[in-house]
């Protein structure tokens, strides 16, 4: 029913809340070594903002696709840079691929995942091996899609997802930034992990923790 898929995903923004503001430190600590030391501060502001403005709503009223439209909205009021936009436009496309399947199925999922990556590419323009999070959120995608294509049960789906998303994280360790502020540094970006991978992997498992054992249709 949608009303408890609505409940399911307001949960898995307060369990991406939690997490990022458990490493938001850790993430700052990151972004230091190559951009402005405030990527973990940031990305806790926004999803404290979500969950504000989802603590608003009628849960029993709301369908899941609309959940994705209020986190849209407060994550870009309360974060104005980059990345607020970007994962403003992600969710924003979650919510339009969920208007396809409110229900959370398998395919619905894989579908969100699959959304956020084509919304975060649409707005920042980047690309795999830009040492950006989307070399997180590819991987993940093609995980996702694969897992789809060949009806891998939900909890397997995403332990793929999660996998290659840090598999994707850790690669950025070896790339030279091509984008963002930290493609000023050159050379000196090689050695480190980019932060926005890093938060990106975080939020997986949060969603994994969320919908391994959410059943089709709950």
């Amino acid at each position: 029913m949608s009303e408890k898929a609505a409940r399911r995903l307001s949960g898995m923004f307060q369990r991406i809340s939690f997490a990022i503001n458990s490493e938001k430190d850790h993430l700052s600590e990151l972004d230091g070594a190559i951009g402005d030391a405030d990527h973990g501060i940031t990305m806790a502001l926004g999803f404290m903002a979500v969950n504000a403005e989802l603590a608003k709503v009628d849960l029993d009223h709301t369908l899941p696709s609309e959940i994705f439209t209020i986190a849209a909205s407060a994550f870009l009021d309360a974060v104005g840079a980059s990345t607020g936009p970007l994962y403003a436009t992600a969710f924003r496309r979650a919510a339009q691929a969920l208007k396809q399947d409110e229900s959370l199925s398998a395919s619905g999922q894989a579908a969100i995942v699959e959304a956020m990556t084509a919304g975060i590419q649409q707005r920042g323009k980047g690309q795999r091996g830009d040492k950006t999070m989307l070399d997180a959120w590819v991987p993940a995608t093609e995980a996702a899609v694969s897992a789809r294509a060949n009806d891998v049960g939900i909890p397997e789906m995403w332990n793929r997802i999660v996998e290659a998303a840090e598999t994707g994280a850790n690669s950025t360790r070896s790339m030279v930034a091509a984008r963002g502020r930290a493609a000023r540094l050159g050379e000196r970006s090689l050695g480190h992990v980019d932060p926005g991978a890093a938060s990106a992997v975080i939020i997986l498992l949060a969603m994994k923790d969320t919908f391994a054992d959410c059943g089709v249709g709950d």
